[in-house]
């Protein structure tokens, strides 16, 4: 009998602990992995204004059957040539004007995007690379790391990074400033925030209340047993 009007104090205590007492919810970090290869167009333009060897990038992406929507992307950033010899020129690249002591200039950056404006997942980082255009070849060879800062949808919060690497085919016979086509595969480390409840009175008085509810049961069959 004592057991039982725990019970159901128990219960009381626990109405009212529903009724008092909202769900609290912790932070955790969901992480989500995946590669996607695009079709690029690679544009270097000279920013003589900027500086000596100073130019503006734009790499734009498709890929049809890319994960989570993301199936275009449009990266910018400044591009400084830091090597060149008879048929190659190294140049390096970054979205931060900073990292070639450009002052009074805008942060540039990239987005991962779906072109139906109605799909909501996004992503956005900050590009830092190298890129070798090779002459002899025809080549443009290129890598880096997109660093990133944000997004939208699923990919709200997003923190992480995305690798990669790619491979450009120069056209001799085109006229100066055409974009260069090419292939570039990303790899995708996302960490993105999730809500996880947290535990409350009342899951501390439902488990006390089951142990309660086992004690009971015991002592019953006991009693049972003995006599």
């Amino acid at each position: 009998m004592p057991a039982a009007l725990t019970l159901v104090g128990l219960g009381s205590n626990v109405k009212s602990a529903i009724g008092a007492s909202p769900q609290r919810f912790a932070i955790a970090q969901t992480t989500t992995n995946f590669d996607v290869t695009y079709k690029t167009l690679f544009s270097l333009q000279p920013r003589t204004d900027l500086g000596e060897g100073i130019f503006r990038a734009t790499i734009t992406g498709e890929s049809k059957d890319a994960l989570y929507g993301l199936t275009n992307f449009e990266s910018n950033t400044y591009g400084k040539l830091v090597e060149a010899t008879d048929t190659t020129q190294k140049f390096q690249f970054n979205a931060d004007p900073a990292a070639f002591g450009l002052k009074n200039q805008t942060m540039l950056g990239d987005v991962y995007f779906n072109a139906d404006k109605n799909s909501p997942n996004k992503v956005f980082g900050t590009a830092s690379d190298m890129a070798t255009i090779d002459f002899a070849n025809n080549t443009v060879m290129g890598g880096g790391e997109i660093t990133l800062t944000g997004g939208a949808g699923i990919f709200e919060n997003a923190s992480g990074k995305i690798t990669f690497t790619q491979q450009d085919k120069l056209d001799p016979t085109a006229p100066p400033g055409t974009p260069v086509v090419g292939e570039a595969t990303l790899k995708f480390f996302v960490q993105t925030p999730k809500k996880v409840p947290e535990p409350t009175a009342t899951t501390t008085l439902v488990g006390i209340g089951v142990i309660g509810t086992g004690l009971l049961l015991r002592r019953h069959r006991n009693k049972n047993t003995f006599g």
